[in-house]
């Protein structure tokens, strides 16, 4: 049986990986499921060659002490692709590691479909050529996205945002409210500082740090933290409960949120949750990425909308004071700030495309399988 061979290098790909593999088995598609992934990989049938906790990095300092891993990973990876037994590679995200895999994929001859591709948008433009040149075909997520690919001659179709499809098993509020304890009349602060450990671990402070100023000025706050499979944090460091692998029902219960920039905010949009952006990273980081970033605002749901929907709190601006007067508003039910920016949301969650993007993804994989295999047989054939 021919194999369908998937990398993805974080948490956040290893979920969007899942649904497709699960997508996969329930069309029936006549492959076995291999690559480097994490555990929602793993329940829907992927046999891991490495685990994404080996491999979530950020930043262009951190990223040199994966270098050896990632070196063996690559190689690793590009015999198994030279093998002639993979009938599609499929990447997701992860770009640093992905496009030195696509070029391996191309040179083997191996159709090649990037799904949630690099955000050439923001910076790293000079991908563009260099995908057009590695990849088969390419499924993105945002939709401004398939008009930029297409015109550098990517073959790109907007399949709509995989958010959507985690969304149809969306809780409402009473009940996401009740699974975290939480009264129908307290208010509800959660704080989301990262998928990764390092943003996390970044993050925790100046996020603890503007809750405690909302509980000074309204002790009967209640704040949660969501956190990823993969993150712990110290006890000393968060006095806030915990929540894992929640995030949609942790947004549902919540009547604002302060997000590290990134999907998150997207999930926000999708959830209805009025919501602030925060970021912070090293200095050598920031100064690099402000040479590199090209748009003005750096959480996604602003970039979706093409505006600021949600305040941006960005290194040196990230002070917990100014935060919490702003998350302040809207916590309030009766703010007219509130009520305009659950409007936006609703907006950009309106442009995000309808559900069943894991679904044709698959549908993508199995054609490029197809047409690969005839290419294979009428190149054998003369």
């Amino acid at each position: 049986m021919r194999e369908i061979l998937f990398v993805a290098g974080e948490a956040s790909g290893d979920l969007h990986a899942g649904g497709v593999a699960r997508a996969l088995s329930e069309i029936g598609a006549p492959f076995s499921l291999a690559g480097i992934g994490g555990n929602a990989m793993r329940d829907a049938g992927v046999t891991l060659l490495a685990h994404v906790e080996k491999l979530a990095v950020m930043g262009f300092v951190e990223v040199l002490k994966h270098v050896p891993l990632h070196y063996r990973l690559a190689n690793e990876l590009r015999r198994r692709i030279r093998s002639g037994n993979v009938a599609v590679v499929v990447l997701i995200d992860y770009p640093g590691f992905n496009m030195k895999i696509a070029a391996a994929a191309k040179d083997a001859g191996v159709p090649v479909l990037y799904y949630i591709t690099p955000q050439v948008w923001a910076w790293g433009a000079k991908r563009l050529p260099e995908l057009a040149r590695t990849i088969t075909k390419a499924a993105v997520i945002l939709p401004f996205e398939e008009e930029l690919l297409r015109a550098h001659g990517i073959d790109a179709t907007f399949v709509g945002h995989p958010l959507l499809d985690r969304a149809k098993a969306l809780p409402d509020r009473a009940a996401a409210r009740a699974s975290l304890g939480i009264g129908p009349d307290e208010r509800l602060l959660a704080l989301f500082p990262g998928s990764r450990g390092q943003e996390s671990a970044r993050h925790v402070d100046p996020f603890v740090e503007t809750a405690r100023e909302l509980q000074r000025r309204d002790p009967s706050l209640k704040v949660v933290v969501s956190v990823a499979p993969t993150v712990s944090i110290p006890v000393q460091r968060c006095p806030f409960p915990l929540v894992h692998s929640a995030s949609f029902t942790v947004l549902r219960a919540a009547d604002a949120a302060m997000c590290k920039s990134g999907t998150t905010t997207l999930e926000a949009a999708v959830a209805g949750c009025p919501l602030v952006v925060a970021y912070r990273t090293s200095a050598i980081t920031y100064a690099a990425a402000r040479r590199l970033v090209r748009i003005p605002h750096i959480g996604l749901v602003n970039v979706v909308a093409g505006r600021e929907v949600a305040p941006e709190f960005v290194q040196d601006a990230l002070v917990p004071s100014r935060v919490a007067d702003t998350l302040a508003e809207l916590l309030d039910p009766r703010s007219v700030r509130r009520a305009a920016m659950i409007e936006d949301l609703e907006r950009v969650r309106a442009s995000l495309g309808e559900p069943g993007a894991a679904e044709r993804v698959a549908h993508m994989i199995t054609a490029l399988a197809e047409s690969g295999a005839r290419a294979s047989t009428a190149s054998v054939g003369t």
